[in-house]
Parts: structure tokens; sequence; C-alpha cells
């Protein structure tokens, strides 16, 4: 076997982790073999035999790429732009596989993909690699340009953002969510009769995806008639500003949110949020099982 392709066999032997901590990091399969790709160039050009830990230094070059594209993309959400960009927008275009993306997010989690979004740069690489693959903040610092003891920070404070502060109490929390998934899991299945049961007769349903004169249904039965076998595949739980709520991301880009208010165990309230500036002034934090 020659040297090229010996060297090509053992970055076959890596890939599909370095596509998996370039896909959370990113959060696009598309990007994510991007990235990869690059890597293998990178590779292609030095000496294979110098490079002790092949593994390592893989993670290494596809971290910094990754880094480097989410910035390139902070950059270009920032700048003044007529149209929104790509990931603000709801286009499911350029994608690599649509289907091999939906299952993709569903085994990595479509609000973690979400609230990862909400990180900046450098907060989410350090995230993705120390509390997902466990790699010490001693690598990760040389990657994001900063001290171990800035490093370190920047993961206490991407934690605290993506999973949010505790709760005050627990116990309500857990009353919120079952109420919740007995709403989702009925609005999934089409069962009417337990809809109407964890719907306050008088619920309201808010929707800004409609006009203003039509974007508010009333009724337990009105509410339950409308979304009886409709729910999304892709909705799931999270924690919407503190309260459980219903992230919904196809393929892990979001679509809407569903904000609950819940009294003696019944939805009183609904907010369906798709406008992407109300989307950014909630804090959503991925549910702990």
């Amino acid at each position: 076997m020659s040297e090229q392709a010996g060297t090509a066999a053992t970055f076959e032997m890596h890939r599909n982790h370095l596509q998996s901590v370039a896909y959370r990091m990113l959060g696009s399969l598309s990007e994510a073999e991007d990235a990869v790709q690059e890597a293998w160039l990178r590779l292609s050009r030095v000496d294979a035999s110098s490079i002790d830990n092949m593994g390592g230094w893989l993670t290494t070059v596809v971290s910094r790429i990754c880094l480097d594209m989410l910035r390139s993309r902070k950059a270009r959400r920032e700048a003044p732009m007529a149209e929104p960009s790509p990931e603000m927008s709801m286009s499911y275009t350029n994608l690599a596989d649509p289907v091999e993306e939906a299952e993709l997010a569903e085994a990595v989690g479509v609000a973690l993909l979400v609230v990862l979004g909400n990180l900046n740069p450098a907060e989410r690489i350090t995230f993705v690699l120390h509390d997902i693959f466990a790699v010490s903040f001693g690598e990760i610092a040389p990657i994001v340009g900063k001290s171990e003891m800035a490093t370190r920070q920047l993961a206490s404070r991407a934690r605290r953002r993506v999973r949010g502060a505790r709760a005050s109490s627990d116990v309500d929390v857990r009353r919120q969510r079952d109420v919740v998934q007995a709403f989702l899991a009925a609005a999934h299945t089409g069962d009417f009769a337990t809809l109407v049961r964890v719907l306050d007769p008088d619920v309201v349903l808010r929707d800004d995806r409609r006009a203003a004169s039509v974007n508010v249904t009333r009724g337990a039965a009105a509410l339950a008639d409308q979304v009886a076998g409709r729910a999304e595949k892709a909705a799931q739980l999270a924690l919407v500003n503190g309260a459980i709520g219903i992230i919904v991301a196809p393929r892990g880009r979001l679509r809407y949110v569903l904000k609950f208010s819940i009294l003696n165990g019944k939805i009183t309230e609904v907010d369906l949020i798709s406008n992407h500036e109300r989307v950014q002034q909630l804090e959503l934090n991925v549910l702990s099982n």
C-alpha cells in the first residue's frame, strides 16, 4: 500500500467521528461534510508519519475549520442585508441529504442543535469538544485562542446557556412536563379526547404565522380540532423562558416555538412564535431527562 493510500485509509477510520464533531458544531450536514473534506485536504499536504496522535490532530483541525466557518457565518448575520441569511430563514435548500440530516438531527436532539445555535462560535466549539466529546481544556484552549482558564469560563457560560438556570421548583417543571408531553403525544396520534382533557375550556392559541385578524383560536374543542393528528415529528420538549415548551426544528433548523401557560394542570394559553426577532428574545434551554 502506498503512503498516500495508507493515509487515506487512516483518515477514513476517523471520518465518522470527525463528521459527528463537525455536525454538532455547525448544525448542518453539508457544512460538516465540507469541514471534514477540508481536513482531508490539509492532511494530504503534510507528512502523516510525523503525526503522533492522528485522531487528536484531525479533531483539532476540524474544530479550527468549524470555528472559522461559525465566525464567518456570524459576520454574515451581523452585516446589513436585504434578505435573511440561509441560517435565519426556513429554507432547506443545498442539503447534502435531507433524510440523513433529519435522522442525524433527531439522534443529536433538535432542541440541542437549536440552543447550540444561540452560542457564540468559541462557546459552541468549547461546549461540543468538552461536554460532548470529553476533550480536555488544555487541548481546547489553543483551538479557540484562549488561556485554559478562559476556556473553562467559556464552557461554564455555554453550559448555563444550554441547560439554563435550575428551576425554582422541580415539582412544577415535572407537572408542566407531564401536561405538555400529554398534549404533544395526543397531537401526534390525533387523540381528540386527551387533547380536550389537557386544555382549559377557555384556552387561547396565538399563532404569529397568521394575519392578525385570524391569528387567535379560542376554546379547547377548536384548538384540539386544529392540532389533532398534525403535530410534527421534529417537535421536542424544551425549556422556554424557564417553563416547559416545544421546539419544532425539522433537520435541526428552527421553524417555531410553542410557549405554554399552565394553570391547575390545564393548558390555558399557547403562543406559537416563529418570527425570528421574537424567537431571539426567548430563553431556550435543553430539557434534562
